[in-house]
């Protein structure tokens, strides 16, 4: 049997929703609902729903096979008598606070996935956290994998991911780091990320522009064991930053540039992906290095400005 339960999420933003974005922040009933029951803990102040549990709210579902719901009284509300009716204690008088998910969590909106064995959604901070095996937020635009832990705060427009962490985008660019910080572009109607659209990118003139929509990548924070890699070349480094708008990343720290059997080597590289040209460049009189590949033609050398 499915048993269904109704209760309030905390209202703390006004205006719409985003529509295609993870977001169980915005206020208004939660539905819960259950293949093997649901539970009222009301010492606890929570509700547990197990065996194809789902919760959805606004566009957001989240599945799993067990659901914990942590409520609390609205603000100026007039608490609830333990012994009070069950539809009122847990109706307009009580808001979700937390909604924590266990076991093949899955989350997802029209257009975005997420993925763990446990998730966490604290609606006060708008702030979802992923653990476990299989975590993962994809979206049309790109993927992002984690090993230990994937963060996701919903109204800073902003994914961290710990642990083998990895992105991929729509046109095959794999960017990975032990730690990355992905920042996301403002909804489609906001009249400076339209501008940010409209206006040419460096090196793609002429080029198809982005799609439009939620979840769009904007720029990469990237922390230990660096990797950006292309169909033409691999770059390495301790350290970097990558921008989506213009393709260009910046890698500090024992850096390497790979194309095909060439490889040069140094502190600091600029890469451009979309143009093709990369360039090491000397730190405090340190001398950049190159191994050439016997046979191999001058241009094929990373580093000189032109394609393979």
């Amino acid at each position: 049997m499915i048993r269904t339960l109704a209760l309030l999420a905390p209202l703390l933003l006004g205006g719409a929703a985003l529509a295609q974005t993870i977001d169980l922040s915005q206020g208004g009933p939660v539905d819960i609902t259950a293949n093997d029951g649901i539970e009222w803990r009301q010492a606890e102040q929570v509700v547990v729903a197990r065996g194809g549990a789902r919760a959805e709210r606004a566009g957001t579902a989240v599945d799993a096979a067990r659901l914990l719901a942590r409520y609390r009284p609205q603000p100026g509300a007039t608490p609830t008598p333990a012994n009070g009716p069950r539809s009122e204690a847990l109706g307009g008088s009580n808001e979700i606070w937390r909604l924590e998910a266990e076991g093949n969590v899955r989350i997802s909106t029209a257009t975005d996935v997420a993925t763990g064995d446990r998730a966490v959604y604290d609606m006060d901070q708008s702030v979802l956290v992923l653990s476990g095996r299989n975590i993962s937020l994809t979206t049309p635009q790109q993927a992002i994998t984690a090993r230990d832990s994937l963060e996701y705060w919903t109204q800073r427009r902003m994914a961290v991911a710990r642990g083998n962490a990895l992105v991929v985008t729509e046109d095959g660019r794999r960017i990975t780091a032990d730690v990355l910080v992905a920042y996301l572009l403002e909804d489609a109607n906001n009249p400076q990320a339209a501008a940010a659209r409209a206006a040419p990118r460096p090196g793609t003139q002429g080029a198809a522009s982005p799609p439009p929509g939620q979840g769009r990548l904007d720029r990469v924070e990237l922390f230990g064991n660096v990797e950006i890699r292309s169909a033409e070349e691999v770059v390495r480094g301790d350290r970097g930053v990558y921008s989506a708008e213009t393709g260009q990343a910046r890698l500090l720290g024992n850096v390497r540039i790979t194309r095909g059997q060439n490889q040069i080597n140094g502190q600091e590289a600029l890469v451009n992906l979309n143009t093709g040209v990369s360039r090491l460049v000397g730190q405090g009189g340190q001398r950049v290095q190159g191994v050439v590949a016997p046979g191999a033609r001058e241009s094929t050398l990373p580093g000189q400005g032109t394609r393979p």
